[in-house]
């Protein structure tokens, strides 16, 4: 299946390349000279390039323009994040509720908690940015968190529940999940 979408998207950028319709002419010489009716070649090959990357795993979850995917195995939170950075990826990080929900759907088994990209330091951030220093978007903070009695360093995760979580227990094993 994941090899025959991307005979299709390749088909699709081969017709693009050999015969261009006029409404696909992204000279801005349309009669408006607007360019709208431009299709964006250089998105194409994004979405190409993100695609390729996602059908290499066995977890793959599209939502909107992110892609969530996972190789379905549990780890400390610190190999999850050099798991991801290795592969030019970021931790998982939901922006809104529909991403948040997409994320439990890796659960599988009797562990039911995904690392996700939330400063793991208090003195930077107090838990309100990500691992980039980037202010967060959108939380869904479980009751009586973040944990305040966190002195120092603390990972999030997000439980079956779809509920956010700090544990000082950086060493458990959660699902490790990346965002492209």
């Amino acid at each position: 299946m994941r090899l025959y979408l991307l005979s299709c998207v390749f088909c699709l950028l081969v017709a693009k390349a050999s015969s261009q319709p006029s409404y696909l002419n992204c000279n801005n010489d349309d009669e408006e000279g607007s360019g709208t009716n431009c299709v964006d070649i250089k998105a194409l090959q994004e979405r190409l390039a993100k695609l390729e990357l996602a059908i290499n795993y066995p977890f793959v979850r599209r939502v909107g323009q992110k892609y969530f995917v996972s190789n379905k195995k549990r780890d400390r939170f610190q190999t999850a994040v050099e798991f991801c950075s290795q592969r030019g990826l970021e931790l998982a990080l939901p922006q809104n509720q529909e991403e948040n929900s997409a994320l439990t759907e890796v659960f599988g088994d009797a562990f039911k908690t995904v690392w996700i990209n939330v400063n793991q330091k208090k003195a930077e951030g107090n838990f309100e940015v990500d691992m980039n220093n980037r202010t967060l978007i959108f939380t869904k903070w479980g009751r009586g968190q973040p944990d305040t009695s966190i002195r120092d360093t603390g990972c999030t995760m997000v439980g079956e529940n779809g509920l956010w979580n700090v544990t000082q227990e950086c060493f458990l094993n959660a699902f490790v999940v990346c965002q492209l």
